[in-house]
């Protein structure tokens, strides 16, 4: 059901829809097609919202967090604003220091308003049509993503676009999760297992330069699982250079993580990581088709934001686990590309799937 939360800057309608089912529950808005809620039901009958969000609808309309966001048309980072594709030169906005481009740049698709295509008691799919130029990027687009509630206590996120034009798309989903509540505190004793053995190298302007590292061993390898804050402060260049986990980590998907339940459009689906609280009481796995997944630490949450039920979230208080091709991909033509052709339509999904001890 449709519920009216308030209206944009420019007057438009922000509705709020909720889906649900079996111990799964979450809400969404239709400005940015935004995750608001997602609460789990636990075996005590309670539920626990594990996602973070603003108490407030105008609080969104910043949202220099990104909370809930679907990020678009191209998720993470562009050094230098700018690409080239099939000889013509892209300038995009440079909204991240003073020459990189951030989340698409200034107007990015999570900060409007989409249409609701079509919903049912667990599913919702929220459209937009992107213009050809729109945030700099070539061809008339039109995206879909669809949020489903699944027989699993899984949280499946499917993306959709076709463009007129050869073009660039590499969307994700920007929540922060923490699993003890949200607001419950920072997310520094959460136990997290990445199946990854590189990292894309980047520098103190977190852009990759096409270099990949080892990191068995060092304070980045999550292959055996380890505590979020156990080697967050380390000594180690890369750590240092992002305040924390903010890093692109190239993901196995080979055969022993193919989860073939959640395999689409001739996609198979592997499972990129699992993460727990530290009662060991709620699990997550997340699940992508993609080649990349950003881990962040929620490093730059500010303290002040003003969270539902009125809490403040702390630094490091939520973690990402951003599903995305290579950031600076356009710009480094030996990593996986996110171009599409004209007419060929792009489907990727991204599932969260909750378990219970």
């Amino acid at each position: 059901m449709e519920k009216v939360w308030g209206k944009t800057p420019d007057g438009q309608d922000v509705k709020v829809v909720e889906i649900k089912k079996g111990g799964l529950r979450a809400k969404v808005m239709n400005f940015g097609a935004n995750l608001l809620e997602l609460h789990v039901t636990l075996p005590s009958k309670d539920e626990r919202d594990v996602v973070l969000g603003f108490r407030d609808l105008e609080s969104y309309f910043t949202n220099d967090p990104n909370y809930g966001c679907s990020v678009g048309r191209h998720a993470n980072r562009i050094g230098g604003a700018a690409f080239d594709l099939d000889g013509t030169h892209y300038e995009l906005d440079k909204n991240d220091g003073e020459c990189n481009n951030l989340h698409s740049g200034f107007h990015p698709l999570h900060k409007r308003i989409w249409d609701i295509k079509a919903e049912s008691d667990n599913s919702i799919t929220f459209a937009i049509h992107s213009p050809a130029g729109d945030m700099g990027f070539p061809g008339n687009m039109d995206i879909e993503v669809t949020y489903t509630i699944g027989d699993k206590q899984d949280l499946i996120i499917d993306y959709k676009a076709i463009s007129d034009e050869k073009t660039v798309f590499n969307p994700t989903n920007h929540s922060y999760f923490n699993l003890k509540g949200a607001g419950e505190g920072n997310i520094l004793d959460h136990k997290v297992t990445i199946h990854s053995d590189q990292v894309t190298y980047a520098g103190a302007d977190s852009i990759p330069t096409g270099e990949y590292v080892q990191i068995k061993d060092t304070p980045m390898d999550f292959a055996t699982g380890h505590v979020v804050g156990g080697r967050i402060e380390a000594d180690y260049d890369l750590l240092k250079f992002a305040g924390g986990y903010d890093h692109n980590y190239v993901l196995k998907n080979t055969e022993e993580y193919h989860e073939a339940s959640y395999d689409h459009n001739g996609k198979n689906v592997y499972e990129a990581a699992v993460f727990s609280d530290p009662m060991g009481e709620l699990f997550a796995h997340v699940y992508t088709d993609l080649p990349g997944m950003q881990l962040y630490t929620g490093n730059y949450i500010s303290g002040t934001d003003l969270g539902k039920d009125s809490k403040i979230y702390s630094r490091r208080g939520g973690i990402c686990f951003e599903t995305q091709y290579y950031p600076n991909a356009l710009n480094v033509p030996s990593f996986p590309q996110p171009i599409i052709e004209a007419g060929k339509e792009y489907n990727s999904r991204t599932v969260y799937r909750f378990d219970q001890q």
